[in-house]
């Protein structure tokens, strides 16, 4: 009788401690942001698309993270991975002043940042320095803006970075900063390819999904090792390609 006495408190205390143990919960869901960037993010009906949002798409769907996705202006997105620790930001920059603000999955792409000016004036610029004293039209908020901010450029920054073309051309900034992606037609699809042309590559940088701090560790890690495996089995390449066509056959004009 004390045996059974025994066995059945020890089986209590066991069920006891067992249920005092949580089960491992699933990640939370991510809210993640981009900006409307042709080819690698872009609205089609409801849905965002593109190069780097079907690579993050993939790598989440490998990892079974739940997660949504809005396009927004770019500063808008970006706040939202610094302020909300449930929160990403594709694509962005990844550069000294931002490593530590975030937690990094990537590379998703790449991309260089080139001076655009107007195809009927002179320039002689062989390296960034002597664009010194030249105005420059930038996208306030950026990387490239933050990038000539602080080496003391004559930078004009605009709210939506397709007003710069229009500044270019009316002669209110002698040059336009841009980041030109892989597969990008900017140019082409809005008609300027005749008149705004590029001037200077000055810098070639690599993109990234940037994720607020609070984003788990372990979540940073599995959907790294997914871009990893996308690579080897060729799912990357194959979505690289992707839209290559996509500006051809469904773009309009750029917003």
């Amino acid at each position: 009788m004390v045996k059974q006495i025994v066995v059945v408190a020890a089986l209590l205390a066991w069920q006891a401690a067992a249920a005092a143990v949580p089960l491992s919960a699933p990640p939370a869901p991510l809210y993640i942001t981009t900006e409307y960037s042709p080819p690698t993010s872009m609205q089609e009906g409801e849905r965002v698309i593109g190069s780097a949002t079907d690579k993050i798409r993939e790598a989440l769907a490998r990892t079974g993270i739940a997660y949504s996705i809005e396009l927004l202006p770019w500063k808008r997105a970006y706040a939202a991975a610094l302020n909300r620790s449930d929160s990403c930001v594709y694509s962005t920059t990844r550069t000294p002043e931002r490593e530590g603000l975030f937690k990094w999955v990537g590379p998703t792409d790449e991309g260089e940042w080139v001076l655009l000016g107007r195809a009927d004036r002179q320039y002689k610029l062989e390296t960034l320095e002597d664009a010194r004293k030249l105005r420059i039209g930038t996208y306030n908020g950026d990387a490239r803006d933050e990038y000539l901010r602080a080496r003391g450029f004559k930078v004009d920054p605009a709210p939506n970075d397709m007003i710069n073309p229009r500044k270019l051309m009316m002669n209110r900034i002698d040059l336009w900063a841009a980041g030109i992606r892989r597969g990008s037609a900017v140019l082409e699809v809005n008609g300027w390819a005749d008149t705004i042309v590029p001037v200077l590559t000055f810098n070639r940088v690599k993109l990234y999904l940037a994720c607020n701090r609070g984003v788990p560790d372990s979540t940073i890690t599995r959907l790294n090792e997914a871009l990893d495996a996308m690579l080897r089995d060729g799912t990357w390449r194959k979505l690289d390609h992707k839209y290559d066509t996509w500006v051809e056959t469904k773009a309009g004009a750029v917003r």
